[in-house]
């Protein structure tokens, strides 16, 4: 059971992940991060995929990231995605360590380059801007 009714354009909430989004809704990235091995990892799992313990708590990120992979979509047919193409779909790696999929906003597509520097911005996403998505940029243009 969801928290409250979704659209395409946002994802499930629950109450494991409930701390992640009301996190981002305050501008601040949580990652889950386990005791037994001292990795963080993401997307939010209640165990680590590192060593299968169930000693996860959620922590804090930098908010730092490099580049990892990218592509620019021009075309999109699922709501809300066609109304924002162009847009560049991203995987980055957190300065802890995990991969997250994301978007890049506030760069050129001539201008992105693997392992460029990158920090997160948070966008109000929904109807009514109901959930906030942590999203990457060039670090210092997010506020």
């Amino acid at each position: 059971m969801t928290a409250k009714p979704t659209t395409a354009a946002t994802p499930d909430i629950d109450a494991f992940t409930r701390p992640y989004w009301d996190a981002a809704a305050e501008g601040r990235l949580l990652l889950r991060h386990c005791a037994a091995c001292d990795r963080a990892h993401h997307y939010p799992r209640e165990f680590c995929p590192h060593c299968w313990s169930e000693d996860v708590r959620w922590e804090p990120a930098s908010g730092r990231a490099t580049l990892y992979t990218w592509s620019v979509v021009h075309r999109n047919d699922l709501p809300p995605f066609g109304e924002r193409v162009p847009y560049v779909a991203a995987v980055v790696d957190l300065a802890e360590g995990p991969r997250m999929m994301t978007e890049v906003v506030g760069v050129a597509e001539g201008d992105l380059r693997i392992g460029m520097d990158l920090e997160v911005a948070f966008r109000p996403e929904g109807p009514d801007g109901e959930v906030t998505v942590p999203v990457f940029g060039p670090p210092g243009s997010q506020g």
